[in-house]
């Protein structure tokens, strides 16, 4: 057993509303999850019960490269997110859409960063998906 309650952990937690890290605890000191009561379902199953999850749960690192002056913007193996959002929709295209909006960056979702009218179109988006960026997600469509 993993005893270490990560960002995933807290993640999983949030979209499941299940207390990963004190069910975990638990655990640790002896208990089985048929012995713990499940606190979503107000005791009434055991812990080891599996809930039916019917929708989709997005998480976007936010990024804030313009509030420190000559960081580099490109994405490496270093961690340079300032925090990150959430989403939960029924669709995973309803998901990465709300959470595309939260991250509060001006976009409402998949706003085009290069115009399909444009003759140079191709050439931009390649050059956007190669390059690293924080925004690169955006291109997609």
């Amino acid at each position: 057993m993993n005893p270490r309650v990560s960002r995933s952990s807290a993640l999983a937690s949030k979209a499941t509303g299940f207390p990963i890290a004190k069910v975990a605890a638990k655990l640790a000191v002896g208990y089985t999850l048929d012995e713990l009561m499940n606190d979503i379902t107000g005791g009434r199953t055991p812990a080891s019960f599996e809930p039916s999850i019917d929708y989709v749960v997005t998480k976007i690192p936010r990024f804030n490269f313009e509030k420190f002056a000559g960081a580099n913007d490109r994405l490496t193996t270093q961690m340079k997110s300032v925090g990150e959002v959430m989403a939960i929709g029924r669709t995973q295209q309803e998901s990465l859409q709300k959470a595309l909006r939260g991250l509060e960056v001006g976009a409402t979702g998949f706003d085009p960063k290069v115009s399909l009218d444009d003759p140079e179109a191709l050439t931009k988006i390649r050059r956007e998906l190669k390059d690293a960026g924080a925004e690169r997600i955006l291109v997609y469509r």
